[in-house]
């Protein structure tokens, strides 16, 4: 295999691991609001968060790039520049993978016995332990493969990564848009060895989702 390709294969999994850690600092609070609370806008809000379902990738893409490029916003505020660098594909990682994780992690808070969570809070217990010993416990397995499907779904982004950092081998360069540079030069061959190796691990991470998602509904039923 070209040593190229373990290299973008790294980039794809450190934006990756990163874009996942960031969704549930971000996506579990959310997840949480949106599951509990009613407000003004609610609707609209679910949309949006909802939006990179259905928007085409590369539009989304587009506007980040404008967002983050020379004369964005971003660059107004913070006089840095993320287009076509590593912070920038993480950024838009997250906004593209948001949906994924953020449903799973909501339907995960849906799926929680509210009386478990009245008569803690009846019982005067403070809200940290009622997170630790209450929830956690219930909703840990749904927490954990949504946030195993954005991290699979991030592997495979094409189309905002390429619109947001380009193709730069060894610092932008991600393992699909690797893929597709190898056919296009006509390599179909080692385009076929690394998609292999693509489809491996994604079949493994959903294979690992799909058992997470059974030890959830196992452990429900135990505690009901």
């Amino acid at each position: 295999m070209d040593p190229s390709f373990w290299i973008a294969l790294r980039l794809s999994l450190e934006v990756a691991l990163l874009a996942s850690f960031l969704l549930l600092l971000v996506g579990v609070p959310l997840a949480w609001l949106l599951a509990f609370r009613r407000f003004p806008g609610k609707s609209i809000l679910e949309a949006i968060f909802l939006l990179p379902l259905v928007l085409p990738p590369t539009v989304l893409g587009f506007y980040v790039l404008l967002f983050l490029g020379p004369e964005g916003p971003w660059v107004r505020i913070t006089g840095l520049s993320w287009a076509f660098r590593f912070e920038g594909l993480v950024f838009v990682s997250v906004l593209f993978s948001l949906p994924f994780a953020l449903t799973a992690y909501r339907e995960a808070f849906l799926a929680l016995d509210r009386n478990l969570l009245d008569v803690a809070r009846t019982l005067g217990s403070p809200w940290w332990k009622v997170w630790s010993k209450v929830v956690f416990p219930l909703v840990w397995p749904g927490l954990l493969s949504g946030t195993l499907l954005a991290f699979a779904h991030t592997l495979g982004e094409f189309g905002v990564v390429l619109m947001v950092g380009g193709s730069i081998p060894g610092k932008t360069q991600m393992v699909s848009i690797y893929i597709y540079d190898l056919v296009q030069a006509l390599r179909f061959e080692e385009a076929a060895r690394a998609s292999l190796v693509l489809l491996g691990l994604s079949l493994a991470l959903l294979v690992l989702v799909r058992l997470l998602e059974a030890k959830g509904r196992a452990w429900k039923s135990t505690t009901a």
